[in-house]
């Protein structure tokens, strides 16, 4: 995978730690934002790309044109061989729609772009970025934003911690780590810095 000269910064961050926030401040600076995660919702939206093969690999979770999320999340949660097909089905996809991202915003003259990718570690979407960014906060207040969201149980919340790498170990890879717990103002101070210092190498 390559994207030129361009400079690939690859975003993470656990739930909760305001990775989606830090994203839209790149993107109001003018960076271009590859977001895997609203990539997938649109390949399982009705009329996506995945959902014949979705409903392929589990009949009956697709049902008139529209993917039953929580009879899908059923199958896979906890079902490791089930995640993996779902996986397979999903990822090349999503590799495919990022190759068109790269190109596109390459041919429009882009000096760098954003890999928004949740388990950017864990599945190793780390080796495409040139540098990696870490949005972090400590765990009291990311466990306070989680459990506010509709349907987060204390149980699913730590089902999720799991299964990411532990924040300790994101920060320690990172290139830079963006505190998301001193307010919004801060967490933009932090990433224009970080965009003047990758323009300051383009």
């Amino acid at each position: 995978m390559t994207a030129g000269s361009m400079i690939i910064i690859g975003l993470t961050g656990s739930i909760g730690m305001g990775k989606s926030e830090t994203a839209k401040m790149f993107a109001r600076l003018g960076v271009p934002v590859f977001d895997a995660d609203a990539t997938v919702r649109q390949m399982q939206a009705p009329g996506g790309v995945a959902l014949p093969k979705i409903e392929e690999t589990f009949p009956g979770v697709v049902k008139d044109g529209h993917l039953d999320r929580d009879a899908l999340g059923k199958i896979v949660f906890g079902d490791p061989s089930a995640k993996k097909k779902l996986e397979s089905i999903i990822h090349p996809l999503v590799a495919d729609r990022r190759i068109e991202f790269f190109n596109r915003a390459e041919a429009e003259g882009a000096k760098m772009v954003v890999l928004d990718v949740p388990l950017l570690f864990e599945t190793g979407g780390n080796k495409a970025a040139h540098k990696v960014v870490v949005v972090s906060a400590p765990p009291e207040i990311q466990r306070d934003r989680v459990l506010k969201r509709d349907g987060m149980t204390e149980e699913k919340f730590e089902q999720i911690l799991a299964s990411q790498m532990p924040d300790d170990d994101k920060r320690a890879r990172a290139d830079y780590v963006i505190e998301s717990n001193f307010g919004l103002d801060h967490a933009f101070r932090q990433v224009e810095q970080i965009v003047r210092d990758l323009e300051a190498e383009t």
